[in-house]
């Protein structure tokens, strides 16, 4: 049985895993973090050892992402204290370097790291190590379900549900709400959405959006629930927030 066979009544549905990541490079930072978010992850920001150490101590990560190179604390060091305390002692780490000699991926190893990924990296990489670290740990992490209010859906079988009712979508409305899930509140115009949806190297008419978005009202509300999809006049359609809870 899936989470989404539990419907609404399974807690961890709501519950997206918390990803620490501490890099003090803040251009890939906010890669990182853009990328983790996007994959449907909650993510906190560490720019060095110390204060990934107060923040992992503040709210227990589901996984952290460390640069060995941190200032203040080594990366090394924030491994070794990480698995030195109680609550933190089993969260998965993944060690990210410019260090490539076998000598220093045992080191980080030995330490306590999970898995090691050397600099530059693919983005697409890191998150399937994410998610195969999570999936070997803590299996109920990994499941790719991403959620908003009563509306859950799972990215791997595709399977989307609103409470205990299970909707059937077409391939472009469950994109939509997908896209929409991971941008919850934002407006986005037509064009916008053709880029996110429908790719930005092909030609479809702004309105097909309109259609479409159409369809997947339909879908949400057959069951005479409140329409989660907010129209902006003159601007386009976003995620209504009021919703979350």
């Amino acid at each position: 049985m899936t989470n989404l066979d539990a419907g609404g009544g399974r807690p961890g549905l709501e519950r997206k895993p918390l990803i620490l990541i501490a890099e003090d490079e803040a251009s890939l930072m906010t890669l990182l973090r853009y990328n983790i978010e996007k994959e449907g992850y909650r993510a906190v920001e560490a720019f060095d050892g110390e204060e990934a150490l107060l923040v992992a101590a503040e709210d227990t990560p589901d996984l952290v992402v460390l640069d060995w190179m941190l200032p203040k604390v080594s990366g090394i060091e924030v491994c070794r204290r990480l698995r030195g305390r109680a609550e933190t002692k089993n969260v998965p780490i993944i060690m990210l370097t410019a260090r490539g000699e076998e000598a220093d991926r045992v080191r980080g190893l030995d330490t306590g790291a999970d898995d090691y990924i050397t600099k530059p990296f693919s983005m697409t990489e890191l998150l399937a190590r994410m998610r195969a670290v999570l999936r070997r740990i803590r299996p109920a992490l990994a499941e790719d379900i991403v959620s908003f209010g009563d509306v859950a859906i799972d990215r791997t079988t595709h399977r989307v549900r609103r409470g205990n009712r299970e909707i059937h979508l077409g391939p472009t409305e469950y994109k939509l709400l997908d896209h929409f899930i991971q941008h919850p509140g934002r407006v986005f115009s037509r064009e916008q959405l053709l880029d996110a949806v429908w790719g930005s190297g092909v030609y479809v008419d702004a309105r097909t959006v309109d259609v479409h978005i159409g369809r997947l009202r339909k879908a949400l509300i057959e069951g005479g629930e409140q329409d989660p999809i907010r129209t902006v006049r003159s601007a386009g359609y976003a995620l209504d927030e009021s919703l979350k809870t």
